[in-house]
């Protein structure tokens, strides 16, 4: 027995040793090609980085600290003048005094009066800053960019990932078919996102496309979709949707494999099945399945770029540049390779929130 209490010490160093000698090839190539870069490049957002010019002498960049993130987020030559907006700050100090004299009178109670104070002051404080003389407001396309990228992930993964579900419920049978319909399904994650795009501006074509000539069959006109501005992103929507929904679709139908048979069986004794089958059995058990969806959706939705490069150019009027096309255009065309690096730290946050939203937002749904 004394023995064995001896060995024991030594096995489980001996295994931590082999744990290390298969942990480490992954834990170099992890560093090597993704923690060395994220900190490269956050040391590069701090820095005038010109492209050209750090070529050609390595110390030509400049350290600027959070001049970049300003510039891009809040603007340059930005001062404060306690009535920049006259009216409205006025209105806000006279919200925030009556607060406090309601309070005192008795009207009011604490917590309401400090909720007013504080946003009075906020008011008075935020409005009190302007441009000064040769400033301007943050970078007049950052974020209107911003806001195209967060309107095509609203769009993009709720579309993919309801899609996807509805696709992997409707092929969820043992059949030789079912297999032959899910590879064809499948068969658009394959493709190239230069073969995607050029598929698909086939179709949206308003003189040769498909949707053009079906839509002349039954009498109407044909959109413009790739240049009329109010179809161009629902174009790259749809064609985005056509391309991801392979990998949702096949996660969902191993989740909806994994739920057991005798469930299903129980639920039709009680005369649920189909629709009622599927939503009180099918959903609740892939929840989990469902977040992992939703949130590997928006993190590789947030950073679309092929499509919009290649079948819009970000057009018409910047109705559909997205934020790593800006990026790719600040940091190649315009040389700014601290302002792209600046702008690639933001999209990692906002990423980084909305997943981190949507693992809360299903836990406390489990809970």
């Amino acid at each position: 027995m004394s023995g064995t209490i001896r060995h024991r010490p030594r096995r489980r160093i001996a295994d931590r040793h082999v744990a290390w000698v298969f942990l480490t090839p992954f834990l170099i190539v992890y560093v090597a090609f993704l923690v060395y870069p994220f900190f490269k490049g956050l040391w590069i957002s701090l820095h005038h980085w010109n492209l050209l010019a750090v070529a050609m002498n390595p110390d030509a960049a400049k350290w600027v600290g959070l001049r970049n993130y300003t510039h891009l987020m809040w603007g340059r030559g930005i001062v404060w003048g306690p009535l920049s907006h006259p009216l409205v700050q006025l209105f806000a100090l006279a919200v925030a005094v009556g607060a406090g004299l309601l309070h005192r009178a008795g009207r009011t109670n604490r917590s309401f009066m400090i909720t007013l104070i504080v946003a009075g002051a906020l008011v008075f404080f935020l409005l009190g800053f302007t441009p000064g003389e040769g400033g301007r407001w943050f970078d007049r396309r950052f974020w209107p960019t911003v806001g195209n990228t967060i309107l095509f992930v609203a769009l993009a993964a709720p579309g993919t990932t309801i899609a996807a579900l509805l696709l992997a419920a409707a092929l969820n049978r043992e059949t030789k078919m079912m297999a032959v319909f899910r590879s064809i399904f499948f068969l658009s994650q394959v493709l190239s996102v230069t073969v995607v795009t050029l598929i698909w501006q086939i179709m949206f074509s308003p003189t040769q496309g498909l949707i053009a000539n079906v839509t002349r069959i039954f009498g109407g006109s044909p959109i413009s979709w790739l240049t009329d501005e109010r179809f161009a992103m629902i174009a790259i929507v749809i064609t985005t949707i056509w391309w991801s929904l392979g990998i949702a679709m096949i996660l969902f139908l191993a989740g909806m494999q994994d739920i057991s048979a005798e469930i299903y069986e129980a639920a039709a004794l009680d005369n649920a099945r189909g629709w009622k089958a599927f939503w009180y059995i099918t959903l609740p058990n892939l929840k989990r399945t469902i977040t992992l969806v939703v949130v590997l959706q928006i993190i590789l939705h947030f950073q679309v770029f092929g499509q919009s490069h290649l079948m819009t150019q970000g057009g018409p009027d910047d109705r559909t540049q997205v934020l790593v096309r800006y990026i790719y255009q600040t940091a190649f065309r315009d040389s700014e390779i601290g302002r792209a690096a600046a702008m690639a730290m933001f999209l990692f946050v906002i990423m980084a929130v909305f997943s981190a939203l949507q693992f809360f937002i299903a836990r406390e749904g489990e809970e």
